[in-house]
């Protein structure tokens, strides 16, 4: 129990502060007992019990015209379309049953005004390190088109030529999750799907070449957590998508 919560015990408990206790009768030993002994436990078994572990909230923009095609859109600073705006402001509601003490968000425009859209760009704290993966030569392609250059083509594995290297988005990813570690609360981050699934898999102490078993769909909330203590992180949530009317 905190120094804080100490002070604010005995001033409640101070001799002269505290009316006279009432009086009642311990039946087991028909002794009688004052009943601020009983508040006076609760109080203290609250403060003793465990604060609940800081969770991790991974939201990915709502849908593009590139992302509907399947188009790898990285640095490219795309727009929301017409389906993106919609799924972005739904997930307003969703969110609302969250508490962030800490919002981030990518500086790309489809992150930025999908937290907008869902309510929080005021508090929000734009984060570099949240933006997409650099896709080089492949920017704009989809997988079909890249595996024609380059057949078994797999970005968590094989990066992108002039582009970002899977170790190299997964230290940026690591520097994030290092930094989020440190903040102790809850804290929303908006990104893109590559960038969130390379979070994912780092946060759970795994290879970045794992991140592609794991799949984030625009307008998507993930979250992150951790199991008996600080030193087993989990997934919680993955990937939950508000359903379209």
């Amino acid at each position: 129990m905190g120094r804080g919560s100490c002070r604010a015990v005995g001033a409640w408990i101070g001799a002269g502060a505290a009316p006279s206790p009432s009086r009642t009768m311990d039946l087991r030993g028909k002794i009688p007992y004052s009943s601020n002994y009983s508040l006076l436990d609760t109080f203290l078994k609250m403060q003793s019990e465990p604060k609940p572990f800081p969770k991790l909230f991974l939201i990915r923009h709502g849908a593009t015209d590139w992302s509907e095609s399947r188009q790898h859109t990285g640095l490219t600073d795309i727009e929301l379309n017409a389906n993106g705006e919609k799924s972005a402001r739904e997930l307003k509601k969703r969110l609302a049953r969250e508490k962030f003490d800490l919002v981030f968000t990518s500086p790309l425009l489809r992150a930025r005004r999908t937290c907008e859209l869902s309510g929080y760009l005021g508090q929000a704290k734009v984060e570099p390190g949240l933006v997409e993966w650099d896709y080089g030569i492949y920017e704009g392609l989809t997988t079909i088109e890249i595996q024609k250059k380059q057949p078994d083509w797999n970005l968590f594995r094989d990066g992108a030529p002039n582009g970002e290297t899977p170790e190299q988005v997964a230290t940026r990813a690591d520097r994030f999750v290092d930094s989020v570690r440190r903040l102790d609360c809850n804290v929303a981050a908006f990104s893109s799907g590559h960038m969130i699934r390379m979070i994912a898999v780092r946060w759970l102490k795994l290879k970045p070449e794992a991140a592609r078993c794991f799949v984030s769909s625009t307008a998507s909330l993930s979250v992150l957590g951790y199991e008996h203590d600080l030193n087993e992180p989990t997934m919680l949530l993955w990937n939950e998508v508000q359903r379209r009317e």
